[in-house]
């Protein structure tokens, strides 16, 4: 057997490290375990962390070992129940070892699961991961209050934490180069002159003119060496400018039904959808608001403690909650700052004609203006009206209308994710 041991100093935060290296590893164990929370969990308690379970068969480790090599035969003893090619059965009733479930047994050892906690924070990244608002837009909106700072080209004048090096050289090059070409030239000129005249014979040569030249070439290069090599006008800065960010400015309309037809089991199906909803809202999206409308008979905008625990209850016009919608959409909700979503709660029962006004109100005036609009019927039974209605806004407009059934609680978070399943771009 051969051991590899990891002598390396712990770096810091290494432990989260290894946490999140865990999570990745088993993070098939883990969302099927979040699954089954959110199922099970009361209303209250729906985002807490989480005991998650994985088998010890899971978490065994690779190890490495030295294998017989060379060329060997093996002569094993007959017997009278198997031949060449046989399947040998698993002893019956798990015999063999323990597991750390089932059955007490007078011998063989095993382990149990390996249990761990996950934090909120872990827990509802989880829950609420490769979800998202279908079709949201970024759009430019007044008076932001988030801003980036982007590159604006070169100034002349800057702190000088924001000199641009490269620039300031190269103008710097340039400068030096304009001053002094023409004095470089005449040099050349002059060197070449002096040279022919030191290159005659000795008793054609002026010296006094070779002096004069040689007089002329020095002045000329010390004019040059007085250039400076970096003026204060060489310098240039970077300028940054500060502009606004788009921002993703959304909406959500909850309509629950709460009518006589809706028993407590119903209404406690549809709260749970609706408080995976608002923990999704609130933390993937910063800039979200909720609007909250209960509906039987007449509809009202309420705040959070009512649309989830007002006992309020009567009859069924559904039309009343999306006409409600619509007013508070047209009076504070302008279709080019917002994306306007909705997510309606019902059982499918309705009051009589009134199916077909929810259908005109929805194809006319709202999914218009919707960038997705969501319904989920809680019921067991056979569809209805309302159910029929919609299928024909659904056929309508396939890309910004959802409906989905639930029969009972352990619908609600499957319905939940293929609701707002992040689409491919």
């Amino acid at each position: 057997m051969s051991y590899i041991v990891d002598r390396r100093l712990n770096a810091k935060n290494k432990s989260a490290v290894n946490r999140q290296r865990f999570l990745r590893r088993y993070r098939q164990h883990i969302k099927k375990a979040v699954g089954e929370a959110v199922t099970h969990r009361s209303i209250t308690d729906i985002d807490k962390g989480e005991k998650i379970s994985i088998p010890s068969k899971d978490i065994s480790e690779p190890t490495f070992h030295h294998a017989r090599g060379g060329v060997m035969e093996n002569v094993l003893p007959g017997n009278k129940e198997f031949t060449a090619g046989d399947h040998i059965p698993r002893p019956p009733g798990g015999g063999g070892g323990g597991s750390g479930e089932g059955q007490a047994s007078d011998s063989g050892e095993g382990m149990d699961e390996f249990v761990f906690q996950i934090t909120q924070e872990e827990f509802l990244d989880f829950m609420f991961e490769d979800l998202e608002l279908p079709n949201l837009v970024k759009r430019q909106l007044n008076g932001s209050d988030a801003f980036k700072t982007v590159r604006a080209g070169i100034s002349n004048e800057g702190a000088p934490g924001r000199i641009n090096i490269v620039r300031s050289l190269r103008s710097a090059n340039a400068r030096r180069i304009a001053l002094t070409t023409g004095k470089r030239k005449k040099i050349k000129k002059l060197e070449a002159e002096r040279d022919r005249l030191e290159a005659m014979d000795s008793a054609l040569r002026d010296s006094a003119k070779i002096e004069a030249l040689n007089e002329e070439i020095e002045h000329l290069k010390s004019v040059i060496k007085r250039i400076p090599w970096l003026d204060d006008f060489d310098l240039k800065y970077n300028l940054h400018a500060k502009v606004p960010i788009p921002k993703s400015k959304a909406v959500m309309f909850c309509l629950m039904d709460v009518s006589g037809s809706m028993n407590q089991a119903t209404k406690d199906i549809a709260k749970r959808f609706f408080i995976l909803l608002y923990l999704f809202l609130q933390r993937n999206y910063e800039r979200t608001e909720v609007v909250f409308i209960r509906h039987h008979t007449s509809a009202k905008e309420v705040d959070e403690q009512d649309f989830f625990y007002s006992r309020e209850t009567g009859g069924t016009i559904v039309s009343s909650a999306l006409k409600l919608m619509k007013e508070i959409v047209e009076d504070r909700f302008p279709v080019g700052e917002w994306n306007i979503y909705g997510a309606q709660a019902s059982d499918g029962d309705n009051w009589n004609d009134d199916s077909n006004t929810c259908y005109k109100v929805l194809t006319e005036s709202i999914i218009p203006q919707c960038q997705y609009y969501s319904y989920i019927e809680i019921t067991p039974r056979d569809h209805q009206a309302l159910w029929e209605e919609y299928l024909n806004v659904k056929a309508q407009h396939p890309d910004a209308f959802a409906m989905e059934q639930i029969v009972s609680a352990a619908d609600i978070y499957p319905v939940f994710r293929e609701l707002f399943q992040k689409k491919e771009s």
